[in-house]
Formats: C-alpha cells, sequence, structure tokens
C-alpha cells in the first residue's frame, strides 16, 4: 500500500511538472505576441511623430506662400492699382 501511495505520489508530480511545462509554453507565446504588439505601436508611435513633423513642415511652408502673395499683391497694387483691385474683387 505504501508502494502504491509513493506511486500516487510520483503520478501527481508528474501531472504538476506537465501542467507547469504548459503553462511555461503558453506564458512564452504570450510573451512573444505582446513583445510583437509593443514593436507595432512603437513603430505606430514614429509614425505619428513623422506625420506632425510633415504636418508642422507643411504648415511652415503655406505661411511663407502666404507672404510671398501678399508681397506680390501690395506691390501689384503699388504699380497698378486698378488690377489691384480686380484682382481682390
Amino acid at each position: 500500500m505504501v508502494a502504491l501511495n509513493g506511486l500516487e505520489k510520483f503520478s501527481h508530480l508528474e501531472d504538476k511538472i506537465y501542467r507547469t511545462i504548459e503553462l511555461a509554453k503558453t506564458l512564452r507565446q504570450e510573451k512573444d505576441e505582446l513583445e510583437r504588439q509593443l514593436a507595432t505601436v512603437r513603430g505606430l508611435g514614429g509614425d505619428k511623430q513623422q506625420l506632425i513633423a510633415q504636418i508642422e513642415r507643411l504648415l511652415a511652408e503655406r505661411e511663407a506662400v502666404r507672404t510671398r502673395v501678399q508681397a506680390m499683391l501690395e506691390a501689384v497694387a503699388a504699380a497698378d492699382p486698378e488690377l489691384a483691385e480686380a484682382i481682390r474683387g
């Protein structure tokens, strides 16, 4: 009876070891998936920063063009007030 009890204990221990191994495999897979997701999110954050920089650059370019057009309109107004009125109007 003692031998059977020892075998039962060994069998339970063996089951626990196998369950622990399966749990470790599952946790490793989940960790790998989370690392992939994190890399994706970090990549998106980089894209976001790149887009923000591009928007800021485009806004600065737009302001520069606006300033140049305003200067040209003022030059036209100084040279020919009638033409300037026609352009505005």
